[in-house]
């Protein structure tokens, strides 16, 4: 960890470090277990729609301190599919959303069979409809096994940043593809469970778990499936989904108006710089690096100015190992004096070699809600101008960034799925991009 003094001139006084030292450490506990908050799913309320069917929406009241979640069934492979079920509390892990899904009766016919139901979860601010500010989540599949004979259980998640086994797995993955206008493309992972059965739904059947990680979303889509080769058996399944952790951007009010933060790349180093115009109480900033987008880490440390309401300006390097690859997360914890803290926007740095960084990319893609466009290397910190156009040629987003930073995000969640062409120009020049838009 590194401490990095502001560009403003102040005496220092060893007992206030030292103090702001011990602080810092009593925070750091605290945000380590107290932020990243587990999800508790119980007692369901039928929101609209009729119970069971598709469209039908369920709340799940306070799944932490402050959120809400609204659980909708999108869709399912056939009329055959039945919710027995949204969450059951019977058996299983208490703490998991558990819906208990059921096909055909709960007999497989004769022949390959396989079936599914969807559901959508979006993540509300409590008591209410409005979307709560989610950083990250993690969700883990658990019980994903068989009826010890033919018949397997599978899950799949849509748009997942990434997923990890916790040891030696039984289960097997592949990639989900939809049809975008003409083009096959992936759009989430599949998981695949053994025909082995494990009598009880928890924690500790680890072979047959999988846990997926999500980025910058509020709200995601997942299906609930089953497979057997022959009329064999059961097929009353209940699934379990464990919300191992949630991070949302602002866990308290601060009297702090963060005005500008960007983040560039130019030769192996990170340049983070942002501007506040006020910073009553304001002791700290801490700066937090992720490779993963849910696993931050602290590398430093700048000491605000503290109790002006003038513009001031802030910066922090961070240098890139040579052999580094892939995408840097940042964001900024703010810390005052009575230890409240207030987390600023995520900013994406895209690191890859020098040849890399002369073109446009643009991810995911296909893009289901917010679309990362990482500039050439020349263009940040100007003003750059993104327009995307619909296969119409009729222009459909606009945005300028008038000081940019490496990855600007656009948001398109409203966007009908389809093909896209997305055009930056920094005024002299201009790059294009095609995009997929998907649900």
């Amino acid at each position: 960890m590194y401490l990095y003094p502001t560009s403003i001139s102040y005496p220092v006084n060893p007992t206030v470090i030292l103090r702001k030292g011990l602080l810092l450490l009593i925070l750091t506990l605290y945000s380590f277990f107290a932020l990243a908050q587990e999800l508790i799913f119980k007692n369901p309320i039928l929101e609209s729609g009729v119970a069971g069917t598709d469209g039908a929406v369920y709340r799940f009241i306070k799944v932490n301190s402050r959120i809400d979640a609204l659980v909708t069934i999108s869709a399912r492979s056939s009329a055959q599919v039945k919710l027995q079920d949204i969450d059951k509390k019977t058996a299983g892990f208490d703490k998991a959303f558990q819906p208990q899904v059921m096909f055909n009766n709960n007999s497989t016919p004769a022949g390959t069979s396989d079936w599914w139901m969807e559901f959508k979860i979006t993540f509300v601010n409590t008591g209410l409809n409005s979307l709560a500010a989610v950083d990250s989540f993690r969700v883990t599949g658990l019980d994903i096994d068989g009826n010890s004979d033919k018949i397997n259980e599978w899950v799949s998640f849509y748009n997942n940043a990434s997923f990890s086994y916790e040891n030696t797995t039984l289960l097997n993955n592949s990639n989900v593809y939809e049809t975008i206008g003409i083009t096959n493309t992936v759009v989430g992972k599949k998981f695949d469970g053994p025909t082995k059965r494990y009598p009880n739904i928890d924690t500790t059947a680890k072979e047959v778990m999988v846990t997926t990680n999500y980025v910058g979303l509020n709200s995601f889509k997942f299906r609930t499936g089953g497979h057997s080769t022959t009329g064999n058996g059961s097929t009353d399944g209940m699934y379990a989904f464990w919300f191992r952790s949630l991070n949302t951007t602002q866990e308290f009010s601060l009297p702090l108006v963060l005005t500008e933060f960007s983040a560039t790349f130019n030769n192996k180093v990170v340049g983070l710089s942002w501007i506040t115009g006020k910073e009553k109480s304001l002791s700290y900033f801490i700066i937090e690096r992720s490779v993963n987008g849910i696993d931050y880490k602290e590398i430093g440390i700048v000491l605000a100015a503290g109790g002006n309401n003038v513009k001031t300006t802030y910066n922090f390097p961070d240098e890139i190992n040579n052999k580094a690859t892939g995408i840097v997360y940042y964001r900024l914890k703010m810390v005052d004096f009575e230890g409240r803290s207030q987390r600023s926007q995520i900013r994406m740095i895209r690191i890859g070699n020098e040849k890399d960084n002369i073109r446009l990319d643009t991810y995911p893609n296909p893009v289901t809600s917010e679309l990362r466009i990482t500039l050439p290397l020349a263009w940040q910190n100007a003003t750059v101008s993104f327009d995307l156009y619909n296969a119409n040629g009729q222009m459909v987003k606009h945005m300028v960034a008038g000081k940019s930073n490496q990855t600007e995000i656009l948001n398109v969640n409203e966007l009908k799925t389809g093909l896209y062409i997305m055009k930056v120009s920094n005024g002299n020049e201009t790059a294009v991009q095609r995009i997929v838009k998907s649900n």
